[in-house]
């Protein structure tokens, strides 16, 4: 004996009922079938409103009615033969009459009772059932419809009906044994009582209605048709990556019902496992698929030790607490005695050992109802200050992990809370059960999307990380950096298993967005038929997507990006700066920054603001991480000032060669940042900051070689101003020469104090063999005392500042 159902979007349409037959007709072949069917896709839902639009004095109702009758007569005339249809149609149109004069009393009654919308919402199952019997008899197929409410016996709990076991198995086993036709059809979801009145068996009632027959008649399998796969990882609405689980046990099955996952209900669970009946999801619509088989023992059959992540939405949390309920017993029961008093449902419990508060998660629906009736039973000890008024907050989800593993394998909770810890996803209460098959956290409804993806990735994702990219600035150093990105992407994907998405970009115009991933092959003409950029609407829009492992790249050189970094790191939203005004600006404002990147378990990165794509910073990281102790730095730190003192000998004129070293792309925008030693000054500080000093900007020498006059006005002044002022340059250059000597920006760090400027560095000297735009770092330390460690290479160019910003976004994406 087997026990198949069918229901949603598996009949909702004539097509759809024809690949139920299919199914059927190869059932047959294997064993005795029972067929339980559930109402026509979204039938429920217009009789329910029916009923209610009649209650409410509507005439409305009429017309809804004539839409559900109309929708089983098209039905019957597509699936019928028209010699067959006759006594299908009248019995349909007599059905369809009854719940009219119902509906009819309904509306001159004003009221809608439990008892009456039981009667009202049977229809759709009763309809649906005897049109698929209809169906397979038109086909050829021997089929015997049998009112279900014949054989299920119920109480009188309208709604939410219980079953009677043992009158109902009698009657079920009895039926089978008197009746010989090898497929039998049911409507599902209905029962009556012992007075013979219609009951329903509650949410997935046609699931239950044939695990019912299937333990009364002990099958071999009881199959679910649906329209999914089978049970997944996780809601594939919320992750694109979902995938079916093969084998899962009873248990986890009830569990991850309970949570949200609405393939199955948790009843239906129960008549089957006690008799140890496997349950089998199957695709109506993908009959080949394997599917979801629940049964006993899985334990061999999987390898991960969590079996789904789901959730539930709409979540009220409610604490108690006080001093006067600490060592006192019956507080815990008075809750929720007072909960069930209103038969409100506490979805999760959690109490900390201290006993002085309590907390539990309820429907939100219910939470102005439960605030009353604590309230009141709490009355006398929140008069005497012994207990505070009950807290209610909204708003919320429960995000939950199930596995009948995880008690064997310690760690997982860890791993769970620090997965969605380092996205900035706040946890107001956790529970677990001493059978460890279920960890449960409460989070913020506006965070499940991002938690569940995080926690999808930590334990099921096998394949790669996805990190979404937020870039601002799309200049020289921004192009660049797409067109690396792009050129990398399937690396990435491949071989360190990250799945790098840009879902935004901007520059000083335009701004776009895709949750999907920018095309890099169109960047340019997508951003320009973005929308218009505005920095503050860029970083809301930012922060409300609450992406899992978010980065904002600015690659701008603006004041403005560089203040709004605060309100990215504190949605743990990571930053990698190419911008060196905030590293620059006051120490608080940085210190600010470093704190909120640590407090928030986001990164703030920025690595190029001192040597382009050079590890300067990652260096001295390292050596300060490992106790090391900086005593001195000295360094050259411009490559635009090394390019012109190295490419600078009297042939060509100043202003020519730092007009080379502009149309190169080695200077800032403003090439006086550059020739001023301001550049400089903000490395050299940086570098200090990082090395544990407080250092601000009015700390540091600047020993400017450019005359004041070059300094002021326009850019086109500026190079007017320096040819003017060639003698100058040329002097400097000559002096150095004559002492056999070449001329260099440097910039110093020791005992607390810095300086810039520029000097003669003799042939011994470490910087002296500096070429083309090289840039050079020396670190003196505790341990490279003597002879100091050394990062040397090119220090500027658009090419190479793009791949330290590229190295800083896979530093922050692990």
């Amino acid at each position: 004996m087997q026990v198949l159902k069918f229901g949603g979007t598996s009949v909702a349409n004539a097509d759809n009922i024809n690949k139920v037959v299919a199914i059927l007709q190869q059932a047959i072949q294997r064993d005795r079938t029972a067929v339980v069917v559930s109402a026509f896709g979204g039938v429920t839902d217009l009789l329910l409103k029916a009923g209610a639009l009649a209650a409410a004095a509507d005439e409305s109702y009429k017309d809804v009615l004539a839409a559900i009758e109309q929708r089983h007569i098209e039905a019957v005339k597509v699936l019928v033969p028209v010699a067959k249809q006759s006594s299908i149609l009248s019995w349909v149109k007599q059905r369809c009459n009854e719940i009219e004069d119902i509906c009819n009393g309904v509306f001159l009654l004003g009221e809608l009772s439990d008892r009456t919308r039981d009667r009202v919402v049977s229809f759709g199952e009763l309809i649906s059932s005897q049109i698929v019997a209809a169906r397979l008899k038109a086909a050829g197929v021997e089929a015997v419809w049998k009112d279900a409410r014949e054989l299920i016996i119920t109480d009188d709990n309208h709604g939410y009906a219980a079953v009677d076991f043992s009158v109902t198995d009698f009657n079920i086993r009895t039926y089978f044994a008197e009746t010989k036709e090898n497929l039998l059809v049911f409507p599902g979801f209905i029962a009556s009582n012992a007075a013979g009145l219609t009951t329903t068996l509650g949410r997935g009632g046609s699931d239950y209605t044939a695990a019912i027959l299937a333990g009364a008649l002990d099958a071999k399998v009881l199959e679910i048709w649906t329209d999914v796969s089978g049970m997944m990882t996780a809601d594939p609405r919320l992750v694109a990556n979902a995938k079916v689980l093969p084998h899962i046990s009873y248990q986890e099955a009830m569990e991850l019902s309970h949570f949200g996952a609405k393939v199955i209900y948790p009843p239906t669970v129960q008549p089957v496992m006690k008799k140890s009946i496997p349950v089998w999801i199957k695709n109506t619509f993908e009959p080949e698929a394997h599917g979801t088989v629940i049964e006993n023992d899985v334990t061999k059959r999987n390898g991960n030790n969590i079996r789904g992540i789901t959730s539930i939405n709409k979540i009220a949390l409610l604490s108690l607490e006080g001093s006067g309920m600490v060592g006192i017993p019956g507080f815990s029961r008075r809750l929720f005695e007072a909960l069930a008093g209103e038969q409100i449902n506490v979805i999760l419990i959690t109490q900390g050992s201290s006993e002085h508060s309590i907390c539990v998660g309820i429907d939100e629906a219910y939470a102005k109802d439960a605030k009353v009736v604590v309230d009141n039973a709490f009355s006398y000890e929140i008069e005497t200050g012994k207990v505070d008024p009950l807290v209610v907050e909204s708003g919320l989800s429960i995000v939950a992990l199930v596995g009948d593993n995880m008690k064997s394998h310690p760690g997982v909770s860890g791993k769970m809370f620090g997965a969605i810890g380092r996205n900035g996803v706040n946890i107001r209460a956790i529970a677990q059960g001493s059978s460890e098959r279920n960890i449960s956290a409460v989070i913020a409804a506006a965070d499940v999307k991002k938690a569940i993806n995080v926690l999808h990735e930590e334990f099921f994702e096998t394949t790669y990380k996805q990190v979404n990219l937020f870039i601002a600035g799309a200049g020289n150093v921004g192009s660049k950096l797409l067109s690396q990105l792009q050129q990398q992407q399937a690396y990435l994907q491949e071989q360190l298993r990250l799945q790098v998405r840009i879902v935004g970009i901007a520059n000083s115009r335009k701004m776009v967005f895709n949750d999907e991933g920018i095309n890099l092959a169109n960047w340019k003409k997508l951003l320009e038929q973005g929308d218009a950029m505005e920095l503050d609407k860029f970083i809301d829009i930012i922060r409300s997507k609450n992406l899992r492992n978010a980065v904002f790249v600015d690659v701008t050189a603006n004041d403005q990006v560089a203040q709004v970094y605060a309100r990215l790191l504190e949605k743990s939203i990571s930053v990698v700066a190419c911008n060196k005004v905030a590293c620059s600006s006051a120490y608080s404002y940085y210190k600010k920054l470093k704190d909120l990147a640590r407090e928030f378990n986001a990164s703030f990165l920025f690595e190029t603001n001192v040597g382009a794509g050079l590890p300067v910073i990652g260096t001295l990281n390292d050596l300060m991480r490992s106790g090391d102790v900086v005593n001195r730095i000295e360094a050259v730190l411009s490559g635009t000032l090394n390019f012109v003192f190295n490419n600078y000998n009297g042939e060509k004129s100043f202003a020519d060669v730092v007009k080379q070293a502009q149309d190169e792309g080695y200077t800032e925008p403003d090439p006086r940042l550059d020739l001023s030693g301001t550049d400089v000054m903000r490395k050299i500080m940086i570098l200090a900051r990082e090395s544990g000093e407080r250092l601000e900007m009015d700390d540091i020498t600047n020993n400017s070689f450019m005359p004041p006059s070059c300094m002021t006005g326009s850019v086109n002044d500026f190079y007017a101003e320096m040819a003017k002022q060639e003698e100058h340059f040329a002097a400097l250059y000559q002096q150095a020469v004559k002492a056999g000597k070449k001329l260099k920006f440097v910039a110093k760090y020791e005992n607390g104090k810095a300086a810039v400027g520029l000097q003669h560095i003799d042939p011994q000297h470490d910087l002296y063999h500096l070429y083309g735009k090289d840039n050079v770092v020396l670190f003196y330390t505790n341990r490279y005392a003597e002879q100091p460690l050394v990062v040397k290479g090119a220090g500027a160019g658009a090419e190479v500042t793009a791949s330290g910003v590229f190295a800083d976004i896979l530093r922050a994406a692990h």
